[in-house]
C-alpha cells in the first residue's frame, strides 16, 4: 500500500512540474517595460487606485479619451500637470520626458 501512495506522490509531483523546462532552466526574467520603475516610484500612488480621478493603470476603457488625442498631448499633461489632481511631472522633478512617457505607456496598455 506504501508503495502505491508512494508511486502516485511521485506522479503528481511530476504532473505538477513546469510544462516548458526550458524557460524554467534557462533563469531568465521576463523582461521589464521600461516605464516600471517609474509607475512603481510615483504614479502607482494615484493610478492604481484611481484617487482623485487618476485613470487606473490598465483600464484600457479609462484611458481611450485621453489615448485618442495622442501621445504628444499625454505628456503634455503629464508634464504640465492637469488641475486638480494631476501634479506637475507627476511629482517626478528629476524624471525626463523618456521616463514619463515610458510610464504612460505603461499604464495604457490593457492589463
Amino acid at each position: 500500500m506504501k508503495v502505491v501512495w508512494l508511486s502516485l506522490f511521485c506522479l503528481g509531483l511530476i504532473a505538477c512540474g513546469e510544462s516548458n523546462p526550458q524557460s524554467a532552466s534557462a533563469g531568465v526574467p521576463p523582461p521589464r517595460h521600461p516605464g516600471q520603475d517609474t509607475y512603481n516610484r510615483f504614479c502607482f500612488s494615484c493610478h492604481a487606485s484611481g484617487i482623485a480621478g487618476a485613470p487606473r493603470a490598465g483600464d484600457v476603457e479609462a484611458w481611450a479619451p485621453r489615448v485618442a488625442k495622442g501621445q504628444a498631448l499625454l505628456l503634455k499633461s503629464t508634464v504640465e500637470g492637469m488641475p486638480p489632481g494631476m501634479p506637475r511631472m507627476g511629482l517626478c522633478a528629476q524624471c525626463t520626458e523618456e521616463q514619463l512617457s515610458a510610464a504612460i505607456d505603461l499604464m495604457t496598455l490593457a492589463k
